[in-house]
Parts: structure tokens; C-alpha cells; sequence
């Protein structure tokens, strides 16, 4: 399967809005319970310019996946650090999308200065764990009971690499 890696444009933003919602809807990625809308996806967008960059998975010119760079903190102390968030299309998990996408972010948020990203994610997301650990991803460690997710409690582990 061959991928091509872009930065995200506004006319994606259609695709990034469907699979994010699928990641919400599917409960493994995220503690976001109620789907996004145009709105909110425009808003996001304008948020993610310049240093926050996002960038898209395309496979025969479709968007199946995003990647993007994402503020970790206001205080000027962690300048130096992004958060990062990665959603795949349902049917294209497991098939080397992430890995590009990740692959690419890492190079983009190098360049842009940023010395360590880390990343939040649900310790049963094995998929998603299994990316992150054969790209050089260490676990920091697990937050008990840090959301509720459909009225139960969800752990969150924390992850991260220094660039």
C-alpha cells in the first residue's frame, strides 16, 4: 500500500472531522464522548498552524489518517514539548499508516524545535501502544481513574520521546 504524507489542507478537514469522530464513537482513543461538527473542526484547524502543524495520511489521494502537533502547555517552560494526537480511518489500522504518520511528525516537530513529544493514551489501546513503543516511545506511567468514559472510570497512560 503506498502512502503519501502531506500537511493538512482546509479542504481535508471534511475526512479529519469523520475519522476523529470514529475514534470518538470507538472509545479507545479518547475521552471526548460527544462527536465534533464543522464548527469545531475549523476552530481546531486555525488552532493548528505554524509550529502545530497537522498532517494527513493519503492513500490513491483519500485521507485515511492525521497526525497532529498539539500545545502541551501554556507556560513558556514547555515550549519545548508537544503533545501529539494520531486517529486512523477503522479500515486502515494495523497497515502502516501511524507509522508513516508518526515517522513524518517526528521530522516536522524537530524541525520546529520541539525536543520531546509525549502523548496520553488508554493502557487496553494495545494497537495503538505498539506503534508508539517500536518508534522509540517509553511509557512514563498510568494515571488511575483520570476520566470517566460512559459512566466508568478509565485509566490513561502517559508516554513519551525525547527527539
Amino acid at each position: 500500500m503506498d502512502v503519501t504524507i502531506r500537511l493538512a489542507r482546509e479542504v481535508d478537514l471534511a475526512r479529519i472531522l469523520t475519522i476523529y469522530n470514529q475514534g470518538i464513537a470507538d472509545r479507545i482513543a479518547t475521552l471526548e464522548v460527544e462527536e465534533k461538527d464543522d464548527a469545531y473542526i475549523q476552530a481546531w484547524f486555525g488552532d493548528h498552524q505554524g509550529r502545530y502543524q497537522v498532517l494527513v495520511a493519503c492513500v490513491q489521494q483519500e485521507v485515511v489518517g492525521w497526525a497532529s502537533l498539539n500545545r502541551y502547555s501554556a507556560r513558556s517552560a514547555y515550549d519545548g514539548v508537544a503533545d501529539l494526537s494520531i486517529y486512523i480511518e477503522r479500515s486502515y489500522r494495523g497497515k502502516g499508516v501511524g507509522s508513516a504518520l508518526l515517522e513524518k511528525l517526528e521530522k516536522a516537530a524537530f524541525s520546529e524545535r520541539f525536543y520531546k513529544i509525549v502523548l496520553f493514551t488508554f493502557p487496553v489501546n494495545g494497537l495503538g501502544q505498539g506503534l508508539y513503543r517500536k518508534s522509540g516511545y517509553r511509557e512514563v506511567g498510568v494515571f488511575q481513574n483520570q476520566g470517566i468514559l460512559d459512566g466508568k472510570f478509565v485509566d490513561v497512560m502517559a508516554m513519551e520521546k525525547l527527539l
